[in-house]
């Protein structure tokens, strides 16, 4: 399998590694290791890496980019796929303990969108699949579209989309399976796309994205994930460590928020970033998915 050599760009890079702060011979945990960009420039500030992803073609990637600029006088970065859920116990495994930072990406690669027998994105036409591992995960997202009862499907669609015509939308899919299963990407956009209210003249977001964002979520079972993840990493920072997360939609976002608030007032971590910081105009221009990009970081005290 050929893998891009653009596999992904990293949003918001300059300002993360601000608040990494990497420190040389520092342990670092990259928990979404993706295409690597982000690792890449802990490696070359001397930082010390564990990098996890639950893709075994960001692993491929990621390993063979790292592998290319890792100092001799270092240990190798450490590579492991998993799903962050299980930071706490891949961390203890390859001895990063007390570590001085821990990152986490939560948007999707580029490669992951561009990629069609993937089946994330309605601009590729591919099978329904969104699998973040297809070796280890068993339901995919046409399990769901074509499984799932009208009234499931429309609190999938609300609840993990925030999608306000999740019932019209519900009802459309459930219709047109009667027909013949819904198998592709296209099939899945076109059907809400019959159904969708027209589009205002400056929006240009296409009617299914959060539909599709639901699916993936619900396939990878994300959101509850990374409720795991964060407590998880506490026990893992050392006192002044920094925890920075990139969120991309308003459910992980919140979630991020709340959990920072809640451990600043136990006195546990210090809030870095009182708002989250996005990307800039410039930045937006020459990486547009960067745009809903949200970086929020806490240091434990």
């Amino acid at each position: 399998m050929k893998i891009s050599e653009n596999y992904h760009t990293p949003a918001l890079l300059k300002e993360t590694l601000e608040f990494l702060e990497v420190k040389p011979q520092g342990k670092y945990i990259d928990a979404t290791l993706g295409g690597g960009g982000h690792s890449e420039e802990i490696v070359k500030r001397g930082g010390l890496l564990l990098g996890l992803d639950l893709d075994p073609e960001a692993i491929q990637y990621a390993s063979q980019r790292l592998k290319k600029i890792a100092c001799p006088d270092l240990p190798p970065p450490k590579i492991i796929q998993a799903n962050f859920s299980e930071i706490a116990k891949v961390a203890i495994e390859n001895g990063f303990t007390e570590v001085e930072g821990i990152l986490f990406d939560l948007g999707v690669s580029s490669h992951q969108l561009e990629t069609p027998s993937r089946g994330f994105s309605f601009n590729q036409e591919g099978i329904l699949d969104m699998r973040m591992n297809p070796q280890g995960q068993q339901v995919t997202a046409k399990d769901l579209v074509n499984g799932l009862t009208e009234k499931e499907l429309a609190e999938l669609f609300w609840k993990l989309g925030e999608e306000k015509f999740a019932k019209r939308f519900a009802r459309a899919i459930c219709q047109a399976r009667l027909k013949q299963p819904i198998q592709t990407t296209n099939q899945l956009a076109e059907i809400i796309l019959r159904v969708a209210p027209k589009r205002g003249r400056f929006d240009r977001t296409h009617p299914a994205t959060r539909v599709f964002q639901a699916l993936r979520i619900a396939v990878n079972d994300e959101l509850n994930s990374l409720r795991e993840a964060l407590p998880a990493t506490l026990g893992l920072l050392k006192t002044g460590g920094r925890l920075v997360i990139l969120s991309f939609h308003s459910l992980e976002d919140g979630i991020v928020k709340r959990f920072f608030l809640e451990k600043e007032k136990e006195g546990v971590l210090k809030i870095l970033t009182p708002k989250p910081v996005g990307p800039k105009k410039e930045e937006i221009e020459q990486n547009p998915r960067a745009r809903s990009a949200k970086l929020r970081a806490a240091e434990k005290i």
